[in-house]
C-alpha cells in the first residue's frame, strides 16, 4: 500500500515572502521561514520547527493571520514527519480554526486534508475519509482543482489502507488528471509515486515503473527532491522483486549523487543502505559490505548510534559469505 508521507501534502503551499507590510519585523519572520525550509531540506527536522516557531510569533504579533495559518501547517506536518502525531493535531487544527474564522476557503481545504493525514496515520480511517471529503466538497463548491485533486489524492489512500485497490487506482488517476489541470507538478508527482506503490502492491509490476517513472521525470524537471527520492525508492523496490539489480544499482547511485548535492546526509544514509539490501539480494555480498561501511560512515557523521549499531549487526551478518568472496 501507498507510503503516507505526512508533510508531503501541502509542500505546494508557498509563504508569500516580503509582501511590503509590516517593516523589519515581517522581514525578520520571513528569513526564519527561509532558514527553516533550508533545515528542513537538509533533514534537521527540529531544527526547522525551532524557526518556524519564532517566525509563528512574529506573525501573531504583527496580525499576519494567513502567514500564521501556512507556518501552523509547516510545524504540523514535520511534527508528524518526526512522529510527533498530539502536536502535529494541536497545530493543524490551530490552521484549520484560523481558516474558518478567516471564512478562507483554500484554507479550509487545505487544513481540513492536512488534520485528515493525521488521523489517516493513526489508523482513524472512517474520521480521515469523513474529513476529506469536507475537504473536496469545498474544492468542488469553489472550482478549486487542486484542492480537489488533492482531496481525491488522499481519499485513495484511504481506499488503499482498506485494501480497496481497484478504487484506490481510480482515485489516484482523477486526481493526477486534476492535478495536472490545475500545473501543480509536486502534488501530480507525489499522487503518481501512490499510484506506484498501489500498483506494486498487487503486484501489477509494468504499471507500477510507469507511475513511478512518470513521477521521477516530473521530479527531476520541478527540482522536486522529495518526490525525486520515493520514486527512486519505489523503482529499486519493483526492480529488486522483478530481478533487475542492475538498473536499481544505477538509480540508488544516482540517489547517492542528489543526497550530497543537497549535502542531505540522513538521504546519502539511507541511499548506502538501500544499496546494501540490494547488493544482498544480487549476493554480491563483498559489494554490500563495502555499502555497509559506507553507511556507517555516515552514521557516525550524523552521531546516529542506534541505526550504527543495527549496520554493525547487519554487516556482522553477511561478513562470512563477504569474505568468501574476496
Amino acid at each position: 500500500a501507498p507510503e503516507i508521507g505526512t508533510s508531503d501534502l501541502n509542500r505546494q503551499l508557498m509563504i508569500r515572502l516580503n509582501n511590503g507590510t509590516q517593516g523589519e519585523r515581517r522581514d525578520e519572520a520571513d528569513r526564519l521561514v527561509l532558514l527553516g525550509e533550508r533545515q528542513q531540506r537538509r533533514g534537521n527536522l527540529e531544527s526547522a520547527i525551532a524557526s518556524w516557531l519564532q517566525a509563528l510569533e512574529i506573525y501573531h504579533q504583527i496580525g499576519d493571520f494567513e502567514a500564521f495559518g501556512l507556518i501552523s501547517d509547516r510545524i504540523g506536518l514535520t511534527y508528524a514527519d518526526l512522529g510527533l502525531y498530539k502536536e502535529a493535531e494541536d497545530a493543524l487544527r490551530r490552521r484549520l480554526a484560523i481558516a474558518r474564522t478567516l471564512k478562507d476557503r483554500q484554507g479550509q481545504i487545505f487544513g481540513l486534508n492536512n488534520v485528515g493525514t493525521i488521523l489517516l496515520q493513526k489508523h482513524r480511517l472512517p474520521d480521515a475519509k469523513a474529513t476529506f471529503e469536507e475537504a473536496l466538497q469545498i474544492a468542488r463548491d469553489v472550482n478549486n482543482f487542486r484542492g480537489e485533486g488533492l482531496s481525491l489524492s488522499n481519499l485513495g489512500l484511504v481506499a488503499a489502507q482498506q485494501k480497496d485497490y481497484d478504487r484506490a487506482i481510480k482515485l489516484f488517476e482523477a486526481a493526477v488528471s486534476l492535478q495536472r489541470r490545475a500545473r501543480d507538478s509536486f502534488a501530480e508527482a507525489l499522487t503518481l509515486n501512490y499510484l506506484g506503490d498501489t500498483y506494486q502492491a498487487i503486484h501489477r509490476y509494468r504499471e507500477s515503473t510507469g507511475a513511478y517513472g512518470e513521477a521521477l521525470r516530473i521530479a527531476q524537471v520541478s527540482g522536486d527532491r522529495p518526490n525525486h527520492f520515493r520514486a527512486i525508492d519505489g523503482l529499486v523496490a519493483v526492480y529488486c522483486t522483478v530481478g533487475r539489480f542492475a538498473r536499481a544499482e544505477e538509480l540508488l547511485r544516482d540517489r547517492i549523487a542528489l543526497a550530497r548535492q543537497d549535502e542531505n546526509s540522513r538521504q546519502e544514509l539511507k541511499s548506502f543502505q538501500l544499496l546494501a539490501r540490494v547488493y544482498e539480494r544480487w549476493e554480491k555480498y563483498s559489494d554490500a559490505a563495502s555499502a555497509y561501511l559506507r553507511a556507517l560512515d555516515v552514521a557516525h557523521t550524523l552521531g546516529d548510534r542506534q541505526t550504527a549499531a543495527i549496520l554493525l549487526y547487519q554487516l556482522g551478518d553477511i561478513l562470512p559469505a563477504a569474505l568468501a568472496q574476496y
